[in-house]
């Protein structure tokens, strides 16, 4: 039997999923809440007189580019890409997307200390290669914090001023792909060894190719794996069967990157010391 998630039970206040103007699809039962910015729900209900599993993601902040996932995702026919099953954009925009097989990877390596995460890398690069080389109908991404050069005041009050000369030689070579936008752990589904599902395209567009690679390389908050130069230089190398990358411009957007995720990750004393170890071994700094 494939392996699935067991989302979590109802963890804050949502839409009411049942009020929701279903075309295609009929709400049967909530099985879980996924942890997400918008809401979203893990569902079984009856679509073309099946009955089936899929998510329900119903736009909750402003800015939810529900709309711009489900034209993308419905250029695509691939197995470890969701199908829509269902969409509507009106008062509450949502879309009902198939349910994938497979775990993240964080569930399958665990503490990763016999660094089982080797195993995985290349494919994790090459499908991130596969998706830049898509010829996708889209827009340019739409603009994020994480585009632009840190403000003074924050490095000042991160004790990081030796990135401020680092940051003033911006990248001039810029390669323009179809964009992931988001594409980490958490949005991948592994089974069997082998990626079985890309998910969470709201940020996709067409943009900076080396701030997209850059994104996926970022080490999360509780992040096991792609801690070490070898993992990432597989990564690159599974990357590289489909197109080129420039390592000095991954860098520089992964220090931007890092910079914001030090300026909220809190109290977690481990990553906070990983990211200021990071920064001063690559950026070049004297």
């Amino acid at each position: 039997m494939q392996q699935q998630f067991k989302h979590p039970d109802k963890w804050r206040n949502t839409i009411d999923p049942f009020t929701l103007n279903y075309h295609n699809f009929r709400l049967v039962e909530v099985m879980g809440y996924p942890h997400a910015g918008n809401d979203v729900f893990h569902v079984k209900g009856v679509y073309n007189n099946e009955e089936i599993t899929a998510y329900i993601k119903v736009a909750r902040q402003k800015g939810a580019a529900i709309e711009n996932e489900v034209a993308i995702l419905r250029q695509f026919d691939l197995p470890i890409i969701p199908l829509v099953l269902d969409a509507d954009f009106d008062d509450h925009p949502f879309s009902i997307t198939s349910d994938m097989p497979g775990l993240r990877l964080s569930n399958i390596v665990g503490d990763n200390n016999d660094m089982a995460s080797l195993e995985y890398m290349e494919e994790y690069g090459e499908t991130l290669g596969r998706i830049h080389t898509s010829k996708v109908s889209a827009s340019p991404v739409a603009d994020r914090r994480f585009f632009h050069i840190p403000t003074d005041e924050m490095i000042d009050k991160l004790d990081l001023n030796f990135l401020k000369a680092y940051f003033a030689n911006v990248p001039t070579e810029i390669a323009t792909v179809f964009c992931h936008g988001d594409f980490h752990y958490a949005n991948l589904l592994w089974s069997n060894h082998h990626i079985s599902g890309i998910l969470d395209f709201e940020l996709s567009g067409y943009g900076n190719r080396d701030f997209d690679i850059a994104w996926s390389l970022i080490l999360r908050p509780g992040q096991r794996f792609l801690k070490t130069e070898k993992e990432k230089s597989i990564f690159l190398s599974g990357y590289a069967k489909h197109g080129q990358y420039n390592i000095s411009n991954i860098h520089y957007y992964m220090a931007k990157i890092y910079v914001y995720f030090l300026s909220f990750c809190g109290d977690d004393a481990e990553y906070c010391n990983y990211i200021r170890a990071w920064l001063l071994e690559n950026c070049n700094c004297q």
